[in-house]
């Protein structure tokens, strides 16, 4: 998983949540890898700004909304081509156990973090079906393999995420789809600072947070985009229907 080009054709990759943390250093990834990079995220301004960084196309969605997702979807194919990568990255998380947890909280959550999938999915497999080959990449999250205090609905919603990758691999592997997820533990990303700045003592919360991890840091959105890359390669070939754990040995014990 080093900084070579390891296709050599440029392939077409879409990559939701892609203005920052993961989705932006994955976009970094593929973009040094001389794909054509497609970044989608809800927050226009930071985006094109991003993108034009990469020398990426940058569209503006809100993955919520299954009417967006298809017109974005359908001008990509338009403009730049069909999709050969789909990195399904958009998420949130909300801190609240069930009893502290609003519908609306739990609605948001899945709608970011597992809908959003389907509406994707929906729009570029019909394609890749087409083509005889397709690859998609899911974030989901060691919370979506171990429960975590006041993450009721996060962890529900990473659990879902493993679920559907395994049904992709189930309903289209033997017509050409490879379909894996990765399950990072906790990253260094903009999310996690705001937890950080607004934790009573941030100190002690950087703590359990690395600690957390058995070799005692967090990592980082890079260390996650080079396992998304490798399951897009070649070199993933074999691999469908996995959930890769990237966690730093949170759950060996």
């Amino acid at each position: 998983m080093t900084d070579v080009v390891d296709h050599p054709t440029a392939r077409v990759v879409v990559i939701t949540g892609a203005a920052s943390g993961i989705g932006l250093a994955t976009s970094q990834r593929f973009s040094r890898n001389g794909d054509t990079v497609v970044m989608l995220d809800v927050d226009a301004e930071r985006l094109a700004r991003e993108a034009a960084a990469l020398d990426a196309h940058p569209y503006p969605v809100d993955v919520r909304h299954a009417d967006e997702v298809a017109a974005v979807l359908a001008a990509v194919a338009a403009q730049v081509g069909p999709v050969d990568v789909l990195v399904n990255n958009a998420g949130i998380g909300v801190a609240a156990d069930l009893l502290s947890s609003t519908w609306e909280d739990w609605q948001r959550t899945f709608d970011v973090n597992v809908h959003s999938m389907f509406h994707t999915c929906r729009a570029v497999l019909p394609g890749m079906l087409d083509r005889g080959a397709g690859i998609i990449v899911n974030t989901a999250s060691v919370a979506g393999l171990v429960g975590i205090r006041d993450r009721s609905a996060y962890c529900t919603s990473k659990s879902a995420v493993i679920g559907f990758t395994r049904a992709l691999t189930a309903d289209y592997a033997h017509l050409g789809i490879r379909a894996n997820a990765v399950c990072p533990g906790t990253v260094a990303t903009e999310w996690i600072g705001k937890i950080l700045a607004t934790a009573e003592d941030p100190v002690a919360k950087r703590l359990s947070m690395e600690q957390r991890q058995l070799d005692g840091h967090m990592g980082s959105p890079d260390e996650v985009a080079a396992a998304i890359f490798f399951l897009a390669s070649p070199d993933g070939r074999f691999a469908n229907g996995s959930a890769m754990v990237i966690d730093g040995g949170w759950t060996a014990m």
